[in-house]
């Protein structure tokens, strides 16, 4: 029995990569998907498990293997067993404007501020 295999754009969807099967299709198209290595310009590439993809999402590239394919788009829990996630973790979480004197004041500070206006007039 031949392999069972399934377009690129429509697996990227039912794993939930990609919000609709446009926006994953438009991803392949313009040459940021790779396949085991190789890069991937038409929607319609089969894929099957045991697959390598490689592609951007937000501001991180996600490295996933194909573990099975999909029947349905279903919920997220579903998505998740489609794939293992290779994608390097990074330790360091994002600084806090806060600290760096920039971002909204505190409650605390803002008191204060509005004590000092009303000193002046």
């Amino acid at each position: 029995m031949a392999e069972a295999k399934l377009r690129i754009d429509k697996w990227l969807w039912q794993a939930r990569f990609f919000k609709t099967r446009s926006l994953a299709a438009k991803q392949v198209s313009g040459g940021h998907v790779r396949l085991n290595g190789n890069r991937v310009l038409k929607p319609a590439q089969a894929v099957a498990p045991g697959d390598v993809l490689t592609f951007p999402q937000g501001r991180i590239v996600r490295v996933v293997r194909i573990e099975k394919l999909g029947e349905r788009r279903g919920p997220a829990t579903e998505a998740q067993a489609l794939y293992f996630d290779m994608t390097e973790k990074k330790d360091t979480p994002p600084k806090n404007p806060s600290f760096e004197g920039k971002g909204r004041p505190t409650k605390k500070d803002r008191r204060a501020l509005d004590l000092s206006r009303t000193k002046e007039g």
